[in-house]
């Protein structure tokens, strides 16, 4: 398997320099996708690093592993089953990892591989599963459930204002015949939708939504946080990659809650050094990818990323 050449990892330089790479430390990638940051992290890494690749889609599992490179250990996982995917790999972290990175969303390849059902411009079987080996597709799932979820699903996940009206015209569609196809979906929703911001396909919104709902990719990132906050070691570094709102949301409140001390009521009788101290510490601004890489890369318009670090607890 070769690496597609349409891919270009987004905000790569930023987002290893953001790790601050120890030669001998071990570091997750939990999102390997085509590989972009796992090579520039393993040209960091000294014979003695190790690096953890994970990810849920066969095809991208398969590239990691035709690397064979001995500080690599490759896992086939969702990114919220962090901690098991270590285990499984059977690497000893002692006090803990020294950076954990998350690119969130779909990649390049995913999106441009008409077989995969991501995208709305080639006609493919409706499908949109990362893992292909588990689960059910799109098609699957708009078969089975009624207006109101696909409503919620298209509302919430799309920002899709048209929600209930497209909910409407599957279901009554359906009933003839199952979507089966990118292109019947795709066609249902421009024919509903008769309005939409300059430049943006009327069946963005809802495929975006099915995708996210169909891969549960709020819930894994919500599981991953907690997990990566935990296996990192003092002086250990969060890094992530986020392409939606909604996901950045997610990261923004996570790494504020856990960089604020424990809220406690007022007038306690405690010292400052009993006060619960945080968890992490935001390490500088928001970035996002520059005129440059935008102007090169389109998809990475929407790149944000946010990075923390692991602070010492006090003592009780």
């Amino acid at each position: 398997m070769t690496l597609p050449s349409q891919h270009q990892t987004v905000l790569l330089r930023e987002a290893v320099d953001a790790l601050e790479i120890n030669p001998a430390g071990t570091y997750v990638d939990g999102t390997f996708g085509r590989g972009g940051h796992s090579r520039a992290i393993l040209e960091r890494l000294g014979p003695n690093g190790r690096l953890l690749a994970i990810d849920r889609d066969p095809e991208a599992v398969a590239l990691a592993r035709e690397m064979n490179d001995q500080r690599l250990f490759v896992v086939h996982q969702c990114f919220g089953e962090l901690a098991e995917a270590l285990q499984r790999a059977r690497i000893e972290i002692g006090e803990g990892v020294d950076g954990v990175l998350l690119d969130i969303g779909v990649s390049s390849p995913q999106l441009d591989d008409g077989r995969r059902g991501f995208s709305f411009r080639q006609d493919a079987p409706l499908d949109m599963r990362m893992d292909t080996s588990q689960g059910e597709t799109v098609a699957q799932w708009l078969q089975r459930v009624d207006v109101q979820e696909i409503t919620e699903v298209i509302r919430d996940y799309g920002e899709e204002r048209f929600a209930f009206q497209i909910a409407k015209k599957i279901v009554a569609a359906r009933r003839e015949r199952p979507l089966a196809t990118t292109g019947e979906l795709a066609a249902l929703v421009r024919a509903t939708v008769r309005t939409r911001e300059p430049g943006q396909d009327a069946a963005t919104r809802t495929f975006q939504a099915l995708r996210i709902h169909i891969n549960q990719e709020l819930e894994q990132l919500s599981l991953a946080l907690p997990q990566a906050m935990a296996l990192l070691r003092q002086g250990g570094r969060l890094v992530v990659i986020s392409f939606h709102s909604l996901e950045d949301r997610i990261v923004k409140r996570f790494m504020r809650d856990q960089a604020a001390a424990d809220r406690l009521p007022r007038g306690l009788p405690l010292r400052a050094a009993e006060l619960p101290s945080p968890a992490l510490r935001l390490v500088g601004k928001l970035t996002r990818a520059s005129v440059a890489e935008v102007a090169a890369n389109p998809r990475a318009r929407s790149a944000v990323m946010r990075v923390a670090e692991k602070l010492a607890r006090r003592a009780a």
